[in-house]
């Protein structure tokens, strides 16, 4: 299967190519294509002959958006919009991210994909209008929603934990938001599959895709820097206590028994998948706990 993966430099791309496998992969980002001004996605289409498409791209500065508004809805909503249409005009199995983002955390998580969308933020409102935009030009495309995503390499909230235990005394870590750390080559891997079976003719919609098991940020900060072998204490802290720009929502676990019973996909642990990504970064040797 040839897939193309739109978005060449960020972590879920890189890691669609490293799990290719099997399969073909080809990152396309700018300035070969870049879906605030989507032009010429039909080109790109029939110049590489793909037989699914995955969009990686995305805005994800949660804070900056909330003053970036057009930015982020440009690479969250319109782009997409576009690149399904463009996928749809070829009748190309399509899979598009989203985020727990477009939950509040208010309405008692696990959330099901049956449940109302109700974003905090401008980020999660572009990705909740995204999803939609979607699925009105490409009906058969599949919305697959993950949550807290970090990868050996790029920018992410694990790297950046590893980076300030090594330079800091102690941290301070919120303690009060909850979700499924998503390793991106476990999500990667669950990404090609699902494309592979809407390829086979399976139903579209919106999906769950995440690790299994639960973790604060103070859980998932506190285990990157335990599997690395390094000893920085962290004391939890209240959102509160930690004013950002953009609103956080408190509990965004996402229910993951469609991904399971229909599509046959079950992510590992959380922390199975920390400390295989630990291992890629060198720092092996400890379980993740």
């Amino acid at each position: 299967m040839r897939i193309l993966v739109i978005g060449a430099s960020g972590q879920v791309a890189r890691a669609l190519a490293a799990q290719a496998g099997a399969h073909e992969v080809i990152r396309a980002g700018r300035p070969q294509v870049d879906l605030s001004h989507p032009t010429g996605l039909a080109d790109l289409i029939g110049q590489v002959a793909p037989d699914a498409i995955i969009n990686a791209a995305a805005y994800t500065a949660v804070d900056k958006a909330e003053t970036e508004i057009a930015a982020a809805r440009a690479l969250n909503e319109t782009g997409p919009a576009a690149l399904a249409r463009a996928a749809a005009a070829r009748r190309l199995p399509f899979v598009h991210i989203s985020t727990d983002y477009v939950f509040n955390g208010l309405g008692g998580a696990p959330y099901s994909e049956a449940d109302e969308t109700a974003p905090l933020n401008v980020y999660g409102q572009t990705k909740a209008d995204g999803e939609a935009a979607v699925l009105a030009a490409h009906p058969s495309a599949l919305v697959v929603r993950t949550s807290w995503v970090y990868a050996p390499e790029g920018h992410n909230f694990v790297r950046s934990m590893l980076r300030l235990a090594a330079e800091k005394d102690a941290l301070n870590v919120v303690e009060d938001q909850f979700g499924r750390p998503t390793e991106a080559h476990a999500l990667a891997d669950a990404l090609i599959d699902l494309a592979g079976q809407l390829q086979a003719g399976a139903e579209g919609g919106l999906l769950h895709v995440a690790n299994s098991g639960e973790a604060s940020w103070r859980d998932l900060a506190e285990a990157a820097i335990s599997g690395a072998g390094l000893t920085t204490p962290v004391t939890g802290i209240r959102t509160s206590d930690w004013p950002t720009a953009a609103r956080r929502p408190g509990d965004t676990r996402l229910d993951l028994t469609r991904a399971r019973e229909v599509y046959g996909i079950a992510l590992p642990d959380w922390r199975e998948s920390l400390t295989r990504c630990l291992e890629m970064m060198g720092l092996g040797g400890r379980r993740a706990s």
